[in-house]
């Protein structure tokens, strides 16, 4: 384990001039975890495991600095903060770079690191998809299975469905210039422990840049639990990021191994001028024609819809629809 000194964690960040968004944790401490990218049981075990050997720091006192403005607030009893401002200039598409400080109640400097924050042009789409069983093969629904793909693989070896990458990279440059990509939001049930586990996923398998949106920590001994959490705080941030672009168009892609189809509905309910299409893997065709049947309700909203298996078949979907070119 590492030595015990505190450790600020910031996840990309996202919003426009008008609601810019940071998420991060501070920690007391946290196991390492450099990542061995072999296939030995052990050895990727023992880097899951780790991820769950951590200390919050409750309530300390962080401070965010955004090119002349400084934001502070103070993180919550699992040691996460959340900081949520208008820039004082305009802010330009693109990646930005933040700063975060923690400090003690005295005022001592705990730690400090940096941190990015993504702003999408105005006219794009957005994306906002789910990871388990839509991305990536995790078998959720079986908690066995589940744990058997997270601990029996690294972040390198993890499958993902054929055809994916391709179509999410079709998707960042629909409609758009290569050097502004649509922004990609990564809404998943997976703690925030994960958080470097899944973005070294994605980036060794190419997929686009973007946000990640994950749930509450857990500790070692909840390990066995990961992924079990409710849904009603997916449906939350999902909801958040739309009310932080009430002007874009949004596309969501899930599965129905859980919730997705549902949580997709309800937001559609509230938000259906913001959403255009829902994509829907079928990954248990026991729940395939329930499945179709909020598909057609969300048709009905003129929402188009995609129930489909592989990516090939989604695909041509968005090039029928003309999402992507």
């Amino acid at each position: 384990m590492s030595k015990k000194t505190a450790e600020v964690k910031v996840y990309h960040g996202y919003g426009h001039t008008h609601n810019l968004v940071v998420y991060g944790h501070v920690f007391k401490y946290r196991a390492k975890t450099k990542q061995r990218f072999k296939n030995g049981l052990f050895v990727n075990l023992m880097h899951v495991f780790r991820l769950f050997v951590l200390k919050p720091y409750a309530f300390a006192k962080v401070q965010l600095k955004f090119r002349d403005t400084l934001v502070t607030t103070n993180a919550a009893y699992d040691g996460f903060f959340k900081f949520e401002w208008d820039a004082v200039e305009t802010v330009a598409p693109g990646w930005h770079e933040v700063e975060v400080i923690a400090f003690t109640d005295e005022g001592k400097e705990l730690a400090k690191t940096t941190g990015s924050i993504y702003v999408p042009h105005i006219t794009q789409y957005a994306f906002i998809s789910d990871i388990d069983d839509t991305i990536m093969v995790s078998h959720s629904k079986t908690i066995a299975k589940r744990l058997k793909e997270l601990l029996l693989r690294n972040p390198r070896t993890r499958k993902t469905f054929q055809s994916t990458r391709y179509h999410y990279e079709l998707l960042a440059k629909a409609h758009t210039a290569a050097e502004q990509p649509n922004p990609f939001f990564y809404v998943s049930s997976s703690e925030w422990n994960l958080y470097d586990y899944l973005v070294e996923t994605f980036r060794f398998n190419g997929f686009p840049e973007g946000t990640f949106l994950l749930n509450q920590l857990k500790r070692w001994k909840d390990l066995m639990k990961t992924g079990k959490t409710g849904h009603e705080g997916k449906l939350l941030r999902i909801m958040r990021i739309i009310d932080a672009f009430p002007n874009q168009k949004f596309v969501f892609l899930g599965d129905n191994s859980q919730m997705d189809p549902e949580i997709y509905y309800k937001i559609a309910e509230k938000y259906g001028k913001n959403v255009i299409a829902v994509y829907i893997r079928n990954v248990r065709k026991s729940k395939i024609f329930a499945t179709q049947e909020i598909l057609n309700k969300l048709e009905q909203k003129n929402i188009s819809t995609c129930l489909f298996v592989h990516s090939e078949d989604a695909i041509a979907h968005s090039k029928k629809i003309g999402l992507i070119n």
